[in-house]
């Protein structure tokens, strides 16, 4: 019996590091894509990343005095909140709106369910969420002086032709944070060489979706059209960034695996028969929400361990 034990609810201890070392590794992580944006959409950019950290930090403060909580905002998870939901918005969208979606991501999606390690979603993707349906027509509006196009995916949709290069350099329509590719990968290398992210949940998604779109995308093994939906629609972003968030994906090895399958399905399935050419964000909502369930089913039994029903046959 000595050695059993129980796996307590959340928050798990991943590493030695500390969450707030983790945050910021986070963070560093995210300079590229953070700097890109910045450089391709301007100073709208910069102002929608500056105003969603400060919502997410004044949100956080705010809330925790009015219920007489230790602060935690010295934890850097309200920078990385504040940082990833400007990263997945729109260079055009008003200022009050993107205040408005840091405060919905600390106070309902993360505060509300008992602060960091207890909320069931991405706190950044579920503002997103909340904004896209809030306001639509503003969350979907991509026109500003650097380009007035529609993004790749809506226009691959329309039949029309992508240049993959340029999504892969970031000279594209879209989110802050989702154009550049290149800048997203070279985040992601920083994470993985800290030792910050489990390569399973990242590349059982990409693998997954890509089989998805080799069998349902009526292109069959195009690799240019293969190319484009992997670097459109902030897939490269979610994947590394979001997925592999400690509190809302699984701990187990073999549930990594289950969650990135899940993920690469459902973005698979919402972009080839959604209303929206994205998918991303709804995909990992949904795929947080079934962490509980993946994580009973794999979470690996103790050697000898016999159910109660049975002790007495």
């Amino acid at each position: 019996m000595s050695d059993l034990y129980n796996v307590s609810s959340s928050p798990h201890v991943r590493a030695n590091d500390s969450s707030s070392r983790i945050m910021l590794y986070v963070v560093i992580a995210l300079l590229p894509t953070t700097f890109f944006g910045i450089y391709n959409f301007g100073y709208r950019a910069l102002i929608l990343i500056l105003v969603t950290i400060a919502s997410c930090l004044a949100s956080e403060w705010i809330f925790e005095k009015i219920v007489h909580k230790k602060s935690t905002i010295n934890d850097f998870s309200a920078v990385v909140t504040g940082l990833l939901l400007a990263l997945n918005l729109p260079a055009a969208l008003p200022w009050w709106e993107a205040a408005l979606g840091g405060v919905f991501a600390i106070v309902i999606v993360k505060m509300m369910f008992g602060g960091l390690g207890q909320n069931f979603m991405n706190p950044a993707l579920g503002a997103r969420c909340f904004l896209l349906i809030a306001f639509a027509a503003d969350m979907t509006n991509f026109a500003i002086d650097a380009y007035t196009g529609p993004t790749p995916l809506a226009a691959m949709r329309n039949g029309e032709a992508v240049d993959t290069m340029q999504m892969l350099i970031g000279k594209t329509a879209g989110t802050i944070g989702e154009t550049s590719v290149i800048a997203i990968l070279i985040g992601a290398v920083i994470l993985i060489l800290l030792g910050v992210i489990d390569l399973r949940i990242p590349g059982t998604y990409i693998v997954t979706f890509v089989i998805f779109i080799v069998l349902f995308g009526g292109h069959g093994f195009d690799v240019n059209y293969i190319t484009a939906q992997l670097c459109g629609g902030g897939l490269m972003l979610g994947a590394f960034f979001m997925a592999t968030d400690y509190v809302t994906s699984p701990i187990t090895p073999n549930g990594r695996i289950l969650f990135g399958i899940c993920l690469g399905v459902l973005t698979g399935l919402f972009r080839m028969f959604g209303a929206n050419a994205e998918g991303v964000s709804f995909a990992i909502i949904l795929s947080n929400l079934l962490v509980p369930m993946i994580e009973k089913i794999t979470i690996p039994r103790a050697f000898g361990l016999v159910k109660e029903g049975k002790r007495h046959e």
